[in-house]
């Protein structure tokens, strides 16, 4: 298999062949978002509403609208063993990070503790540098526990006496007492914590692409402004609706995009753009197909094969 390292590229395929396929130690920074084993089908539906007088529902001063599906989105969640499914492809993670490289590896409550000794394992304990929360506050709340509104990010780097850290790069917030800092300082703002409050993806936003499980593209702008450098490879080989691209692109950077699920590669066949990426669909290869058709689907792109 050839791996492009310097266009941006989306590939179709099985990550843990594109990772086995890279070189050693070749990526400055790598983000995923893996699935989080919840044990279901992750799915989210597109809607519009239409002006209607026998719509099915009510809105602004009484108007009748009619729902029209756009569109539903999904991909399985759900893993006999979870960490048997992750390790050997955190494991080629580390073996092509660069040496001053680092791993922003983002999930939830219900796995956080068992990946973190699996990187643990693979990085090394001094190698974990943060536990990063993302907080926000929507959807329901249960009323017998405390609400789950956050989720979190592991930060492992290759080598903790060297790593790249921006911190003048990253986009500030505000002070919660300005007037106790002095004028100069609450001008500029602070440096975030670990513990980031932002909000998901609006279902209105100009964001939204009605992927399942989104994630928003300022949490992305601050892990790529703060750990590569102007024209980076970003590496996300979970890449679900190509947010990572997304923010690459904005910030200079070039990136790898992977995912095996046709839908992830709709989404983002759509999303970015057709002048500045390549999109390689792996999965039509197979052991018994010819050499040449092979070759054909190797290097044609998604849009031209008809799969997305």
């Amino acid at each position: 298999m050839d791996i492009d390292l310097k266009a941006n590229t989306v590939y179709l395929a099985d990550n843990l062949e594109v990772l086995a396929s890279m070189p050693a130690e070749s990526v400055p920074l790598i983000y995923i978002d893996p699935p989080f084993n919840t044990g279901s089908t992750q799915e989210r539906t597109q809607i519009r509403t239409v002006r209607d007088v026998n719509g099915d529902r009510t809105g602004f001063k009484g108007h009748r609208y009619r729902t029209e599906k756009i569109a539903t989105r999904a991909y399985e969640d759900s893993f006999g063993d979870y960490l048997a499914f992750l390790e050997p492809r955190l494991t080629e993670a580390y073996r092509v990070l660069a040496s001053d490289g680092s791993l922003y590896f983002h999930i939830d409550y219900r796995e956080v503790h068992y990946c973190k000794i699996l990187l643990d394992g693979i990085f090394g304990r001094d190698c974990f540098l943060n536990e990063i929360i993302w907080a926000y506050d929507y959807g329901g709340r249960p009323k017998n526990r405390w609400p789950a509104k956050h989720d979190n990010i592991l930060l492992y780097v290759k080598d903790p006496g060297d790593y790249v850290f921006n911190a003048d790069e990253v986009e500030r917030i505000p002070y919660m007492a300005p007037g106790l800092v002095g004028e100069e300082k609450a001008k500029r703002g602070k440096l975030p914590t670990d513990t980031w409050w932002h909000t998901i993806v609006a279902t209105n936003g100009k964001e939204k692409t009605g992927y399942p499980t989104q994630k928003p593209l300022g949490i992305l702008r601050r892990i790529i402004s703060a750990s590569s450098n102007a024209g980076d490879l970003v590496l996300d080989f979970f890449a679900g609706s190509g947010t990572t691209g997304a923010a690459a692109l904005e910030l200079g950077r070039r990136f790898m995009l992977v995912d095996n699920n046709p839908e992830a590669a709709r989404v983002m066949l759509l999303r970015l753009p057709r002048d500045d990426t390549r999109f390689v669909n792996l999965l039509q290869e197979s052991a018994t197909t010819p050499r040449a058709s092979r070759t054909q689907a190797r290097e044609g792109t998604l849009a031209a094969s008809g799969s997305v």
